[in-house]
């Protein structure tokens, strides 16, 4: 779509300025450390994960968008095997994808190699709106690949993949942020959308935590397959975030991308 790499930018700066602003002025939680460091690490990483794209772009064809233009010209997938109004149909992959996005996080966390690069991402020892752009190249890459055949597969349009990455890109920095949301308004929200308060839980350094709530957006699949945790136990102010063995060194950028590699 003409202008499409535009409009996630405008959007994606949007959001993130509108986050960062609430958790200064009403954060939930006090942070362990400064700022800066963090989040120029967690920049860094954000900027290499779309270098890793953009050359993993050369070596393939397409990427997620243009495999969907692809699909819907040759044919493939089974929205263009079936007739669904336009509508329906977009709301259906938008699910299909959510719950395909929210079954690769689960699986990042049960098989070894992958958890030690998605650990990188559970490193961050505060948890605020930059944490959701801090992930291994690696992983960035082995995801786009799985987003590609899930494309070829389901065949959903251009217009679903571009609306469920800003959705995806959008919830993830809200429910990363450290915003202080009233009680009643989180749990409204959290019937639909997984909130703050919810996602933190999953960034606890306890184990039984940590492998929960496992959703980006939508925070029904939790609830559906059993991986709901509703508070952590030592309390929002009281958990530690992180990991059980980490120190300072989740703030440099070179032991970030050498996680991966370590024997812990």
């Amino acid at each position: 779509m003409e202008h499409e790499t535009l409009i996630r930018l405008s959007i994606f700066g949007g959001l993130f300025a509108l986050f960062a602003t609430i958790e200064a002025l009403a954060p939930r939680r006090a942070r362990s450390q400064p700022r800066g460091h963090r989040w120029l690490t967690n920049w860094a990483l954000s900027i290499i994960d779309t270098v890793t794209l953009r050359v993993l772009a050369l070596a393939l064809p397409l990427l997620a968008v243009g495999a969907a233009v692809d699909a819907g010209q040759q044919g493939w997938g089974l929205f263009n095997l079936i007739a669904l109004p336009g509508p329906i149909e977009l709301v259906l992959a938008i699910l299909i994808l959510d719950f395909a996005i929210w079954f690769q996080h689960l699986v990042t966390h049960k098989i070894p190699f992958l958890w030690r690069l998605h650990r990188v991402h559970h490193a961050d020892r505060d948890i605020d709106v930059t944490t959701a752009i801090r992930f291994h190249p690696v992983e960035i890459a082995l995801s786009m690949l799985l987003k590609i055949g899930l494309v070829y597969l389901l065949g959903p349009s251009a217009l679903a993949i571009i609306l469920f990455e800003i959705i995806l890109n959008g919830t993830a920095m809200f429910n990363h942020a450290n915003i202080k949301l009233p009680l009643p308004l989180d749990r409204a929200l959290r019937l639909v959308l997984v909130t703050p308060d919810m996602h933190r839980v999953h960034h606890s350094i306890h184990r039984h935590e940590h492998d929960s709530n496992f959703g980006f957006a939508l925070s029904i699949w939790d609830r559906l397959f059993g991986t709901y945790i509703a508070q952590p136990a030592k309390g929002h102010e009281g958990m530690t975030i992180g990991l059980q063995w980490q120190d300072k060194r989740p703030n440099k950028l070179g032991w970030s991308l050498a996680l991966p590699f370590f024997r812990k």
